[in-house]
This record gives C-alpha cells, structure tokens and sequence, in this order.
C-alpha cells in the first residue's frame, strides 16, 4: 500500500525553557565573577540619567536632584545593598523587565525620548545585566519606589530559580535597593576596601557619587570628556597617575575627541619604556559612557601600539552580550585607522613643532615605530620620512637627509654599523674619508632595513663590515710591479703569506692599499649572511651563530704589514711573520667577532711576546 505524502505547515513560538537560563548566565556569559558589581552599578547609573531626562521632559522639579549610588554590605545579615535614587520601578515593569529574561528597556526608553540627547546614551542594551546577581547570591530581592505619582513601592524576590514573589514595601523613597544575599563563596564582597576596589575599576569615572559604607568611592572626572583647550601638561600627567600609579610621568600624550564619523574620546600615553621589548607592559582601559569594558582593547589598537596606556570611551562599541569585550566589526575597524592616524599626526606635530623633544622621545618609541610602518602601509607613508637614525656625523638624521647628503658619494648606498663601539676603528676610518655612517641600535633594525629596500627599490644598506668601500682604496698608490723573480705583485706575496701563515682553508684573504692607515686588517663577511646573522640571533634570543664565512682584508698601507713584508723577504731569521700575520688577524677579529678562550689567551701571551721584543731593541 503506498503511503501519501503529508501536507505539513506550521507556525508558532519557539519556548524556551527558562529553568536552564540561570545556571547558563551563572556559568557561561560573564567573563570574571567580580562583574556583576559593574552590571548593577550600570543599571543604577542608567535609571539616575533616565530620571533626570524625564523630570526634566516632563518639568518634575521635586525629582531634579544629583543621582547617587551607595553599596552597602552588611556582615551580619550576610548581605550587598546597591542603592539607587534613581526613577524606580512599579509591579508592572518589574514583571516587565526583570521577569522577562533578555528583555531590555533601553531600546524602549531612547525610543520613547529619542528627542532628548541624554536618551541617547542609556548603557544597557541587552537586559542581562541584572542577572548577574546570581554568580554571587542565595538569594536577591528588588526593594523598589516608582517615580510614577501614586505608585506603590513592591519588593521582588527570587532564590535564582524559575519561581519569584512580588509583593508590597513600605519603601518611601523614589529608586530602588538590589539586595544580594551572598553565598558562601562570595563573602569577600563583604569587605569594604575590596568594594572600594571594585568601584574604582569598573565605575571610577561614571558622573554620579558612588559611596561605600557612605564615604565617596569614585573619581567621577576623566578628563577625556573635556576638551584639550582645558587642559594643562600637568592636568595629563596626574590623570595618568590616576589611572596608573607609581608609573612614573609618560613620554607625552594623544587627546582623542572625535564627533564624526563616530564618537570616540579618551588619552592614550606613550610611556617611559625599560627597554625596547618592554612593549607588552602597555594597557589601554577600554570604557563604553563612562563604565569600565576591559583593559585588553587589542580590537581597537594595531599589535604595534600595544605600548600604549590610557583609556578610550566609546558609547557606540559593538559589545557582546556580556559587556566583557568587542565583537568583530566594521565599526570597531575604522575606530583603529583613526587611532592610528591620530598617532601618526601627533608623532608628525612633535617632528615638526618640538624636534629637540622628538629626538628625546625616539629612543623609547622607534621600535615600535619601525613596527608599525613594516605593518601598516598608511602608517609608513604618514611617517616615513620623521624616522631617525643616529650617525656618525653626531646627529641624528633621517633616511631621507642622509640619501641626499650622501649622494655624490655613495649614490643610493647607506652604510651602516651594528656595533659602533666594537666598530671604532671602522667608522674613524670611514669618517676620515668623508664617509657618514648610520648606527644601529634595536634588534628590529635589520628587519626595518629589508622593509626599507624592498619599499625603495634602488636603496642599499651597507654594513660597514661587510664591503670595502671604494672610497676607503687608494688603487694609485697600489704597487702593481711584479717581482721578475717570481712574477708576483706585492699582494700577491702578502696573500701567499699570511694563507701559509693562518692555515685556515675557510678563511678567505684579500690584500688592499687603503687610504687609512689606522687599521692593519678587517675582517668582512656577505651582506646576506651578517643580515642572516642578526635575524636568526633575534629569532633565538641568543648570541650570533657562526656561519664562518668571512673573508680578511689585509691593508698593504700599514706599517705592520709592511713589516711582515720586509721580514719575509729577509727570510724571516726570528720567526715572527707566523705570530704577526697571527695578530693582524686576531686584531681584525676583535672588531667582528668574540675571540674564543683560547684564542684570546693566545692574542694575550703573543702581544706579550711581541711587546717585549720590542722593549729589548
């Protein structure tokens, strides 16, 4: 028998079963249990400004009074007061809006006085807020006064179950009182200093007094809400101290207040850094209207402005469910190209207006700096052309200004050094012959380099231990006579010798007439492996593997050398071209590289040995 097809269609409401509600709240949707103080504080908060908008819409001048908030814990009774004057509520709405999980007034509230700014600026937004009572409590009543003329004060009482109790009060004044009983668990927040601090970092900076155990408990002043005319140097320094203490004063300071596109206000400080990765120590405090979001606001900030510290307001973030932190948006992304644009013309006003100042600041700030630009390519091209290097010259100088004091000498070559103080004898023989050299001094530096000549295609950064310069070579005065005797130049033999003399088949040697006489040999390895060099140390954290491909530079116009010429020659009757050609090279390694413990205890007893020859003569 063949079955006929069922006709279905049907519609109806989704239940749900709220008996599985609570435990889930409790359990699941807020981040940290000390939250449920900013989430009654925010409702209280958000009934105080409701009240004010309506007695002023509606000219109820007996109800026009400062908002207040009091907690109040009680050791006795095992109980957390939070206390509001604000508009109440009536058995109606709290069957309304407490009763209904997930049932927000705010949308209702700013639709009904869409007209008034104030209601535009209502926090709650989801209805849950409430409920986080219960990570905390037994058992949690709602003592509660409408505003409303004629209305009956009720208390409403829940044990965190499905089943709840409205009944009358004798209350008499307009707000309400949420009455935590707190469980077992929770009695720390029976302790004043710890409610204390609490209010100071969720609601410090909410503009209502709120007072613990009756003593003012809030700063109610940011100074981001105020405009940056109002403000003095010192203003900045003390609400940074406020908001980080014992920190110490901060480089300088970015006044966000932004209107349009969106609304965005806050200070971010650029702070006084230990050392150049000491970047992960910065914190920026995240606020929505005034109430306290997180202090990890990486949605907003790029990974290269982690370093900063302060606080940002935006009443219009797109907030998850639980208030606990950001939601992927389109919103939250242009909030960040603004930061990072408001950075980039600080950074450019300080270059411009301040430069002694900038350069002060640059040694703390310019890898992060470098950062930013090798990750965002709007950043780079606002900055490019403020980043600093210091150089030989005894100043510090950009890209740009080298490049162009440079040119007709190096064309588009930058030499550079990683070790001015290993690498003296290397620069004062650059500085001699009128070449200028840029000093490295970050870890990123090598990175930022390749960043730099990949964005600029005929740019070459040149270590200065990795070429010689034709500049630094007097090719006149090179003897290139060859000896009938053994059809050999100069170099040629010195290359002969010092090979039989070192023994070391890895070391490759080159025999040149420079123009200094300060330097009697270098040792230089390939651009390409001193940059892998310098990466693959920063990678590990660790000193610079050897790759051991150096090559030694041997200066034909030292008087060393040219002993150990002349020596040679006369057949070497005492034995010291070995132990000097010995020498040459270690002297050249001392500027490249670390001598091993034996190596150095054989530089040590041979300068000895040498020393005292010549102190015999």
């Amino acid at each position: 028998m063949t079955k006929t097809k069922e006709e279905i269609n049907v519609t109806g409401d989704i239940s749900i079963h709220t008996q599985n509600i609570l435990p889930i709240i409790k359990k699941w949707l807020y981040s940290e249990q000390d939250i449920f103080i900013r989430e009654l504080m925010s409702n209280a908060f958000d009934a105080i400004k409701k009240l004010k908008t309506i007695s002023v819409k509606e000219s109820l001048t007996d109800l026009q009074r400062d908002g207040k908030i009091d907690l109040i814990p009680n050791e006795k009774e095992n109980t957390l007061t939070i206390k509001d004057n604000g508009l109440g509520m009536t058995s109606e709405e709290i069957q309304k809006y407490i009763n209904q999980i997930a049932f927000s007034g705010a949308e209702e509230f700013v639709a009904k006085y869409k007209d008034k700014e104030d209601g535009e600026q209502i926090i709650g937004q989801f209805g849950l807020g409430f409920y986080s009572a219960f990570m905390v409590s037994t058992l949690v009543e709602i003592n509660t006064k409408s505003y409303k003329e004629g209305s009956q004060a009720v208390k409403w009482s829940c044990d965190g179950s499905t089943s709840f109790s409205i009944t009358e009060s004798d209350k008499e004044d307009v707000g309400t009182e949420i009455i935590l009983h707190l469980s077992d668990d929770a009695k720390e927040y029976l302790a004043e200093e710890r409610l204390k601090n609490l209010v100071e970092r969720f609601s410090n900076f909410l503009p209502v007094d709120i007072q613990v155990n009756g003593k003012t408990a809030n700063n109610q002043n940011p100074i981001w809400i105020q405009q940056p005319s109002e403000l003095k140097e010192e203003d900045y320094k003390k609400f940074y101290n406020v908001l980080f203490p014992f920190k110490g004063d901060p480089l300088f300071w970015i006044h966000l207040n932004v209107d349009y596109p969106f609304n965005l206000k806050g200070i971010l400080y650029f702070p006084k850094l230990a050392h150049e990765l000491d970047g992960n120590k910065g914190q920026v405090k995240l606020f929505c209207q005034q109430v306290f979001v997180t202090d990890n606001a990486k949605e907003i900030l790029p990974e290269f402005l982690t370093l900063l510290q302060g606080a940002i307001d935006c009443p219009e973030l797109p907030l998850n469910v639980s208030r606990s932190f950001l939601q992927q948006d389109p919103y939250v992304q242009k909030i960040s190209k603004h930061i990072v644009k408001k950075v980039a013309d600080k950074l450019i006003e300080l270059h411009k207006n301040e430069k002694e100042q900038f350069e002060k600041h640059w040694e703390d700030i310019n890898p992060f700096i470098k950062y930013g630009m090798m990750n965002d390519d709007s950043f780079y091209k606002k900055v490019e052309n403020i980043v600093l290097f210091p150089s030989s010259s005894g100043n510090s100088t950009s890209l740009k200004e080298y490049t162009e004091r440079n040119k007709e000498k190096l064309e588009n070559k930058v030499l550079y050094c990683e070790d001015k103080e290993k690498q003296a004898s290397y620069v004062a023989m650059c500085k001699d012959q009128g070449l200028e050299v840029i000093f490295l001094k970050n870890v990123i530096d090598v990175h930022f380099f390749q960043f730099l000549e990949s964005k600029n295609k005929d740019l070459k950064f040149v270590a200065i231990d990795t070429e010689v310069s034709e500049h630094l070579v007097d090719e006149d005065s090179e003897s290139k006579a060859v000896d009938p005797v053994d059809n050999k130049t100069e170099s040629d033999k010195l290359n002969d010798i010092f090979k039989d003399a070192l023994n070391n088949d890895k070391l490759k040697i080159e025999v040149k007439h420079l123009k200094s006489e300060k330097i009697s040999g270098m040792l230089i390895e390939a651009e390409h492996v001193k940059r892998l060099r310098s990466m693959s140390a920063m990678m590990q954290g660790q000193q610079m593997p050897s790759f051991d491909d150096y090559t030694l530079v041997v200066n034909s116009n030292h008087s060393l050398v040219k002993n150990i010429l002349t020596l040679n020659q006369a057949l070497d009757p005492e034995g010291k071209v070995k132990p000097l050609c010995q020498h040459v090279y270690d002297l050249a390694s001392l500027s490249q590289k670390q001598l091993s413990g034996e190596e150095l205890q054989s530089f040590i007893e041979r300068s000895n040995e040498l020393l005292s020859g010549y102190s015999q003569k």
